[in-house]
């Protein structure tokens, strides 16, 4: 059997591979062998073709910039297979229309470009919003305030390999979670339902498509107007220099007619009173975050809301006026700068509450770990006919073996040669990965929440007793070793939402596993690329405590956090720092507990600890416009129930990708052709 198939050349051929006349949801309950019976059509539909391949690649790379970029505004990563559906349907309308194709692409080739984007835009940069953000953070000091970036050869190098990893990590699991125990993997349905709704109705299909591309064009404005330097500033040029400035500021100071808390130190070094804007109490015009609040929810966005509040007005003007001695035996404050709250005292409040979140959580989903473990074993009976017709077109355990070997060494080299990991601790590292990505793939099927943040800290947790602390690259090695398990398993998971997705409408997995691989090639590239373009040096990421970060990588706040505590040693902080990581520790396992105990219809009320956590370790202007999103959201549901369903992500998911793609291409445009002198933005 081909692996790769020709298209369609025919409309009436195209007609002769319609989609399933039945629905995902009845797919879903299938026993493996009436699956094969009534569904599977994966051996003469075609599939894996070039150009599904071609197209998954290219709008693949551009989601991985949507993806980079809302990761490190909120230390989220969205799917973006929905979105890859929607568009190539009505990208492939549009060339149908101008002559360029001839045919429309069948449903499962839609499902094959869908993997092919799918890894692009989603597996590759989980490891940038966290490891090797949080890595660029720590190489920033006093005398090199834009810290060292990673070359561009070993970005690529450790990106490419661990998204191998994850990949060939899912294939002993892909039978037994989605075949034989039915995992619901929820956002595998939801695409299969998306693109089986796409093709039984022309028409929603092109509304929906016209509402992304519509809100898309509208984000896409947003970057040249208040990202990109086009203008000269003629208050700062001078003789020497010719400094520039976008058209519109990023922000405004909508509510410094509120009193604020608290003092600062202004320009003739007097210490006044702050006002809200000092503690970035400001209206972010940037509307990305609105739409990720509106995808996000309403629990979340509030809870975000109500800690950055009670940072700004009780924890950060208490810390300005707690005083500790440093190893010299300085006294020091906990806060020094209003706009600096968020990372000297809030980081230290949030970041421990979410991980005892994160891991208590874990802790509690041991049913699921047992079940992943058990499950591995696979069927030791007599073979069946289903057995038979899974050794021709499931993927291969020899594909597995060699990917292992090929990734693994990858890994383990990477990490030894450029990050300082010991190799059998390095080896080490992806054997245990193998372990929790098996458990956060079970996980993910079974809720549709990757713990990926907890993956990685039980790693940091793990090398962090392991790693000597005395060594001068130990908070190095412990991000990276970290990374890997958080790479890999988000890749794994990733991988089986698309399987699920193929497996509901008929899909061989073999190529399906074949498209799913080549977008690791692209979206390597465009993550890598795009990361140094939005992050060109440390101080994107860390600001300068007056004005806020233009991404301030929450995820990555949290694991630079974890190493610096095992690198320091608590006994070398701040006294309150010290307090309020046991405090954290404390109400974040108190918010899992509560919900835990809670009634179920009490649950939604309710604090969230991701969403408190989260609140404290971003600047206030990040929530604020989330918590809008959610709100916009919240109404138009409870207005119109199915138009928000039809419309609500196709609009965020637009203007996301549209100030995110134009948002790299600003971030271009300053760093190579409107630049200004070192300290000039």
């Amino acid at each position: 059997m081909a692996l790769f198939q020709k298209a369609p050349s025919t409309p009436e051929e195209a007609a002769s591979f319609a989609p399933l006349n039945i629905p995902p949801s009845e797919v879903a309950e299938m026993s493996e062998e009436e699956w094969y019976e009534r569904a599977y059509q994966g051996d003469n539909s075609p599939q894996l073709t070039i150009r599904a391949v071609l197209m998954g690649s290219a709008l693949g790379g551009l989601l991985a910039f949507t993806n980079l970029y809302i990761g490190l505004k909120t230390g989220w990563h969205l799917g973006v297979a929905i979105t890859a559906c929607i568009m190539s349907y009505s990208l492939w309308q549009l060339f149908m229309q101008m002559g360029i194709a001839k045919t429309q692409m069948t449903i499962l080739e839609n499902n094959c470009m869908q993997s092919t984007a799918s890894a692009a835009g989603y597996s590759t940069g989980g490891t940038f919003v966290s490891a090797i953000a949080a890595l660029l953070m720590i190489s920033a000091t006093e005398d090199n305030p834009q810290g060292e970036h990673l070359t561009y050869g070993v970005l690529i190098a450790w990106t490419f390999f661990l998204a191998i990893l994850g990949v060939v990590l899912a294939i002993p699991m892909k039978r037994n979670m989605i075949n034989q125990e039915k995992l619901k993997f929820p956002s595998g349905l939801a695409a299969a339902s998306t693109l089986q709704s796409l093709y039984a109705d022309g028409t929603e299909a092109a509304r929906k498509a016209k509402a992304l591309m519509w809100s898309g064009i509208a984000g896409a404005a947003v970057p040249l107007l208040i990202d990109a330097n086009f203008m000269v500033d003629r208050v700062k040029t001078s003789l020497e220099a010719t400094y520039y400035k976008a058209i519109l500021p990023g922000s405004s100071k909508l509510f410094d007619w509120i009193p604020g808390r608290g003092t600062k130190i202004d320009a003739d070094g007097v210490t006044v009173d702050a006002k809200p804007s000092d503690w970035t109490i400001v209206m972010d015009h940037n509307p990305v975050m609105i739409a990720a609040g509106a995808l996000v929810g309403l629990r979340v966005a509030l809870w975000m809301t109500f800690s950055g509040l009670a940072l700004a007005y009780f924890i950060g003007p208490a810390a300005q006026l707690s005083m500790s001695p440093n190893i010299d035996g300085i006294d020091f404050a906990a806060v020094t700068k209003p706009g600096k709250a968020w990372k000297e005292i809030g980081l230290w409040l949030g970041a421990p509450m979410m991980v005892a979140s994160g891991l208590l959580s874990f802790a509690f989903q041991w049913k699921t770990i047992g079940r992943a473990f058990k499950g591995l074993g696979g069927n030791k009976g007599e073979q069946t006919e289903a057995d038979r017709r899974a050794a021709e077109v499931e993927v291969p355990t020899s594909w597995f073996t060699w990917g292992m070997l090929l990734s693994g060494t990858g890994v383990v080299a990477v990490a030894g040669l450029e990050f300082d990991v010991p190799y059998h601790y390095g080896a080490l590292a992806v054997a245990l990965t193998f372990v929790l990505a098996l458990v956060a793939c079970r996980a993910t099927g079974e809720s549709d929440i990757t713990p990926t943040g907890a993956m990685g800290k039980i790693m940091q947790l793990t090398y962090g007793v392991l790693l000597p602390n005395s060594s001068p690259t130990f908070a190095t090695s412990n991000l990276m070793t970290a990374g890997i398990t958080a790479g890999a398993a988000s890749s794994s998971a990733d991988l089986l939402n698309d399987l699920k997705s193929g497996y509901l409408l008929g899909a061989n997995p073999r190529r399906q596993f074949i498209a799913q691989f080549a977008g690791i090639f692209t979206g390597t590239i465009a993550t890598v690329f795009g990361f140094k373009l939005l992050v060109p040096d440390a101080t994107k990421l860390l600001g300068d405590g007056i004005v806020a970060p233009e991404f301030p990588a929450p995820a990555a706040v949290a694991w630079k956090a974890v190493a610096d505590v095992f690198k320091d040693g608590i006994e070398h902080m701040h006294s309150m720092h010290q307090s309020a990581i046991f405090v954290g520790l404390g109400i974040g396992a108190f918010m899992v507990l509560a919900e835990k105990l809670a009634p179920k219809d009490m649950q939604k009320w309710l604090p969230s600890a991701t969403g408190v956590g989260l609140g404290f370790i971003l600047p206030f202007q990040y929530p604020l416009s989330m918590l809008i999103g959610a709100g916009i959201a919240h109404v138009w549901t409870k207005r119109n129930k199915k138009s928000s369903d039809d419309y609500l992500v196709p609009v965020a998911s637009g203007i996301i990708a549209g100030v995110s793609i134009l948002g790299v291409v600003a971030a271009a445009i300053n760093n190579f052709v409107f630049v200004n002198p070192i300290g000039g933005n």
